[in-house]
Formats: structure tokens, sequence, C-alpha cells
């Protein structure tokens, strides 16, 4: 599904007798006075919760200067960013300060999250679900397809908390960079754009976790993390047991180098963070996600 660009064309209808006004007519008033949108309970959660918080701006009303314009894209629905914002926090944001202190989102987290109602359709029928733009913002898309009545939480990690330890797991290579090592195991099967065409199977038995992985070097090492952290072992075993064993072999090889890299340069146990984040996730089932009185 694309959506189309529509371009509506306005005729500007002018007055049959032009000499109406005179200099004296015009107001020094700006039309645009007090349009400055007034701040609610939500927004003072923001700025109390991430803010102050983690020195992030989060942002759920649409501006253009924020958005890529190449795409068609809708606002967030308000309760489901909410929700979102919510979430987020509990199981993100709270989940690296549980292991790692409070300072270490703080000093790394991105500056701003902007929340995108729709999805990003790319021109090859890719959907844009994450961006991470050189650390410094995040942008998770598709935000009104959450359903508030039915908190899936292996759905919400799928489609939004997997894309944000991805997009955070792209900022912490882009400071320091993990082994060239890894470059080499699947040097020759990136796929490039040509990853939409390859299923679930075919991506594991040329050694990659999900098709996306097998783009290019950077996304693969996100995905392996990204993925670990948000499954269960029995789960991740399941998925890399349906791997060729050459497949696997080069999965292995992956996951050892994305662990130690995660641990040395970071201090991230991934199986810590993994418990973390599945305990947290469960937390989630008992919560009105969309109740501003619930927030604390």
């Amino acid at each position: 599904m694309k959506l189309k660009n529509i371009k509506l064309l306005f005729t500007l209808c002018l007055p049959l007798v032009l000499g109406a006004c005179s200099e004296d007519d015009l107001s020094d008033r700006s039309i645009f006075e007090n349009t400055e949108i007034e701040s609610n309970e939500f927004d003072k959660w923001l700025i109390t919760n991430y803010t102050d918080t983690y020195n992030l701006d989060f942002k759920y009303r649409l501006e253009d200067k924020e958005t890529d314009n190449h795409y068609n894209l809708v606002p967030a629905d308000y309760m489901k960013s909410i929700a979102m914002a919510k979430m987020t926090k509990h199981l993100w944001m709270e989940s690296y300060d549980e292991i790692l202190g409070p300072d270490f989102m703080k000093s790394y987290c991105p500056r701003i999250i902007q929340l995108i109602g729709s999805p990003a359709y790319n021109t090859q029928g890719s959907i844009v679900l994450g961006t991470a733009e050189g650390g410094l913002k995040v942008t998770l898309y598709n935000v009104n397809n959450i359903n508030l009545k039915h908190i899936d939480v292996q759905e919400l990690n799928h489609w939004y908390f997997h894309t944000m330890h991805h997009e955070f797991a792209h900022i912490l290579h882009q400071t320091k960079e993990f082994t060239p090592d890894y470059n080499l195991i699947t040097k020759s099967n990136y796929q490039s754009t040509s990853w939409v065409n390859l299923t679930d199977q075919e991506a594991l038995d040329l050694g990659f976790i999900t098709p996306y992985a097998s783009m290019e070097v950077r996304e693969d090492f996100v995905e392996m993390f990204s993925t670990y952290v948000t499954i269960s072992a029995e789960e991740w075993n399941t998925i890399v047991g349906h791997a060729s064993k050459e497949g696997q072999g080069y999965l292995s090889q992956k996951l050892d180098i994305v662990k130690d890299y995660m641990l040395t340069a970071w201090n991230i146990d991934m199986d810590k963070l993994r418990e973390v984040v599945l305990r947290r996730s469960a937390e989630v089932q008992e919560w009105n996600v969309d109740d501003l009185t619930s927030l604390n």
C-alpha cells in the first residue's frame, strides 16, 4: 500500500473593486497573535519525565520542520501518544536505567523523540517504523496502530520496542564502533535494497536474524541486538534453530561479537537487559496505558 500525493489547487478570488483599502486601513497587529499552543497535563508530564529526567524533548504534535517531507504522514493520536510515552519510558528508558543507573540514558539517549501517527512507505514497498538521526533524534512511526483496548506486549515489542532498541543501538555504535571482524562473517550475503524480497527462512539460512538485517552490516548488527533483548531465550533458540547449519554458525559468531561489544564498550549485559525488558513488558499488561491519572 502506498499513500498517494494529493495536491490541492486553490484559486485566489480578487474583489472587483480594488480601491476600498488604503494604508490607513492596515493594522499593525499580527494575524498569528495568540496562536501559541497552551500546555496541557500531558505536556507537563513530558517535561517532568523526559525533559527534566533525560534532557530529552518528546514531541507528539506533528511539526513540519521535524518530519521527513518525502513521506505523506499524519499526526499521532493524542491518547495513543500518552500510551506510547508511558510505555517508552517504562520499557525502554527505564530498562537501561535499571541495569546501568540513571546517568547512562541521560548521557546517550537521543535528544528528541518524535511520534508520527502513520507508517512511512518507501517506493519499493517497505515500511519505515523508526529512524535515528546521528544519535540526536529518534522518530517512531505508526503510533495510531496501537490498540488501547488490547495491549499485546509481543506485538508492541515486535513493532515498537524492537525498533527503539534497534535505533538506540545505532546511537551506541555510532559513538563507539564495533569490531570490523563482524563485517566479514556474511560479507558476500548482504542484499542491499533487495532485502525486501527475502523470506524469514531465506534470511536465516544466509545468517541474518531478520530479512532487514541483510540490508547492510550496521543494520545487521543492531537487528541482532534488538531482536535478542525483546524475545525470550526459548523464542531466540527456536528462531535460530530454523536456520540452516551454516546460518546457525554465522548467527552464533555474530551474537558473540554483539554481546562482547555491548559488555566491554557499554557494560550492557544483554541477558540481564533482556530479563528486565521482558519483566517490564509483562507489567504493562496491568496498566491503563492511556490514563493520565496513572502517570507517575
